[in-house]
């Protein structure tokens, strides 16, 4: 008798989890304490998703830009490309982000009004530079670095006599891209493209440190005026673990679906 694979096995950790939620569920509806608790904490979901997805499609973008750089035939962009990739993988996301907030945004606000000084312009303030903004850009920098080493591994994955290929029937190079090199290229950088937005979701905390009204924000003020830190911080770590795991199990059903796809092509 054969053991059972690891896909086989029946998912008692959802059970767990499940069971954890309901107990909170529980606790929300009969329990004032948590009930106040999660009503301040959902005022933070939508800073929490919002800057999530954005930060995430725009880095998507940059990365995708890195990636085709760092593949040219042109040895000063690949060269930049690397720089890049290098120079931000190898800062934290905590220093990256109070860097980008501190020193970055304040120097583009000082080149900016450098330019428009000779327009006869009104200055902008530095504070006139959102925190939200500067959270976004920080958390878009840091990630396209690492989406750019996804999206060049999916598109060397790729073999070269498909691009051969396409080539011979005339298609151009933007052609050959989006016809030929992406779509195969795309099942192959689906995971590790999930698994870093599922990272980035719990990244988003991080901009709690600049006082972005984040869920984790929240639950800092909230924990810091009520000092009820038991339930305030179980509260904030099951939205984000209820959001993970959601995400996760999204992803994983969208990868089955994209391989069935791929078996009936």
């Amino acid at each position: 008798m054969q053991p059972k694979t690891q896909g086989e096995d029946f998912p008692w950790w959802l059970v767990v989890v499940a069971a954890t939620g309901l107990w909170a569920l529980y606790e929300v509806w009969a329990s004032e304490i948590y009930s106040d608790v999660m009503a301040g904490l959902v005022k933070g979901i939508g800073i929490t998703i919002g800057v999530t997805v954005v930060a995430y499609v725009l880095a998507c973008l940059m990365g995708l830009g890195l990636a085709m750089a760092g593949l040219s035939r042109f040895r000063l962009l690949r060269q930049a490309a690397r720089l890049w990739i290098e120079v931000i993988r190898g800062v934290p996301i905590m220093v990256l982000l109070l860097y980008v907030a501190f020193v970055v945004a304040p120097g583009m606000v000082w080149a900016w009004n450098g330019v428009t000084g000779f327009l006869g312009m009104e200055p902008v303030r530095p504070r006139d530079f959102p925190l939200l903004a500067r959270a976004v850009m920080a958390l878009t920098l840091a990630y396209s670095a690492f989406l750019a080493e996804i999206f060049r591994a999916g598109l060397q994955s790729v073999d070269k006599g498909q691009t051969e290929a396409a080539m011979s029937l005339g298609l151009n190079g933007w052609q050959r891209f989006r016809h030929v090199v992406f779509p195969q290229a795309f099942r192959v950088i689906l995971p590790p493209l999930g698994n870093d937005f599922v990272a980035m979701v719990k990244d988003s905390s991080l901009v709690s440190i600049l006082g972005v009204a984040d869920i984790t924000q929240i639950g800092k003020v909230m924990a810091a005026g009520n000092f009820r830190y038991f339930e305030t911080y179980n509260m904030v770590a099951l939205l984000y673990l209820l959001m993970t795991i959601s995400l996760s199990l999204a992803l994983r059903r969208f990868e089955r679906g994209m391989k069935v796809v791929g078996q009936g092509g």
